[in-house]
């Protein structure tokens, strides 16, 4: 799944609102934290995260490590803090959310 820039940008507005549900440590990525943030992801699709002052891992280390082992996508990482995205399976469609596509051109308009 590639986003992109609107995308990501839709994203990250919709981020501000929402709570800081990961915490990594240092244990860094453990596989506690792949099931807490996949089942995260699964009910809620975007989930942020905060790496702790005693964590080894950088910021950008933990989202990169937490989407490859969540298949989700990374649409942010400032300071500390990190957003993740990853469309849910859930049949329930009134938590979903809809990402803007970009418009396609047409020719001669």
């Amino acid at each position: 799944m590639d986003l992109t820039s609107k995308q990501r940008a839709q994203l990250r507005g919709l981020a501000n609102g929402i709570d800081t549900i990961l915490h990594i440590g240092k244990d860094g990525v453990g596989d506690n934290l792949i099931a807490q943030a996949d089942d995260a992801l699964e009910a809620r699709e975007l989930i942020k995260g905060r790496v702790l002052e005693n964590s080894l891992l950088s910021a950008r280390e933990a989202a990169e490590a937490l989407a490859k082992a969540t298949r989700s996508e990374v649409v942010q990482v400032i300071g500390t803090k990190f957003v993740l995205y990853r469309p849910s399976h859930k049949k329930d469609k009134r938590d979903k959310i809809v990402l803007v596509k970009p418009a396609r051109r047409v020719e001669g308009q």
